[in-house]
This record gives structure tokens, sequence and C-alpha cells, in this order.
């Protein structure tokens, strides 16, 4: 049986970081939409809403709930977990991976009522914060292993100094076009 929790809590996790991943991307395309001239602005608008409205209800939010089920009942046929460090640190990078997750829903909320106030730069920054939290998720998971969590710390933070750096990079390319 537990097997079988965890294979559906696998291809959950994957359905719901694909849904993020997507959302904050549509995030950034619907920002920048803002600078186009009408009619285009509010047509891509409306589209772009539609679209997340979709993604997000359809997919990120059912695979979100249905992640967590499958975790917490694979925690209730093996508690055994529950007693290792790397457990309790993948369980907080969990929380806060639904902390980014309803940060986003706002964000949704925020751009249906015509509010932007992140740039595409920050939403693609952002977008990086999720990518960070899999990383991190995934490492402790396969490793199972608290004590290198100062190796992991320095990895995790590597990584968002690469995706940063990336980040201003493709920046300045597109501002060359």
């Amino acid at each position: 049986m537990y097997d079988y929790v965890k294979a559906i809590h696998i291809i959950f996790v994957v359905c719901w970081m694909a849904g993020l991943f997507y959302s904050v991307r549509l995030f950034i395309y619907h920002t920048e939409a803002q600078d186009k001239p009408e009619p285009d602005r509010t047509i891509l608008s409306k589209q772009f809403e539609i679209i997340e409205r979709k993604l997000w209800n359809i997919i990120t939010i059912p695979s979100m709930y249905l992640t967590i089920a499958a975790g917490t009942t694979m925690l209730i046929l093996k508690p055994i977990w529950l007693q290792f460090g790397w457990m309790h640190i993948k369980l907080t990078f969990v929380v806060a991976l639904v902390i980014y997750h309803f940060i986003c829903q706002n964000k949704i909320k925020q751009m249906r009522n015509g509010v932007f106030k992140w740039t595409s730069i920050q939403l693609r920054l952002w977008n990086e914060v999720a990518t960070i939290f899999l990383f991190a998720i995934v490492f402790l998971v396969v490793l199972k292993s608290a004590l290198n969590w100062i190796f992991g710390v320095l990895g995790l933070v590597s990584l968002a100094v690469i995706l940063m750096i990336a980040v201003k990079i493709y920046k300045r390319y597109r501002e060359k076009k």
C-alpha cells in the first residue's frame, strides 16, 4: 500500500510543481502585457486571466491537496519517518512551499483586479524560489541526511546565486534586442 501512495505522491508533486512553475511564467507574460498598447493589453490580459484561472483551479490547487494528502498518508503508514531530522527539515520546506503557493494565488487575484505590484524581473526571481524549494526537498528525501545540512545550505545559496545571475544575464540579453 505504501508504494502506491508514494507513487501517487510523486505524480502529484510533479503536477503541483508544474502548475507553480507555469503559473509564475504566466504572471511574467501577464505583467509584460501591461506595457502593450490598447487593445492588445486588454485582449492579452483577459486571455492570461483565463489561462491562469484554469491552470490554477484545475491543476495546481488539486495537485497541492493530493500531494499533501498522499504525503500525510505515507506518514500515517510509516510514522517512523517523523523521528528523523531530515524529515523535519523537509516538512519545513513543504510548509514554505505551501506559503509560496498561497502567495502565488494572491498574485492571481491581484492581477485579475488590475494590480501589478511586481515587475517581470521580480517575478522571474520569484519563479526561482520554487526551484530552490524543489531542490531542497528532493535532496533531503533522496539523501535522507540532516547532517549535511551545512553543505545543503551552501548548495542552495550557490544555486540561488547562479539562478539570480542567470536572470540578470537574460535581462541584459532581452534589453539588447
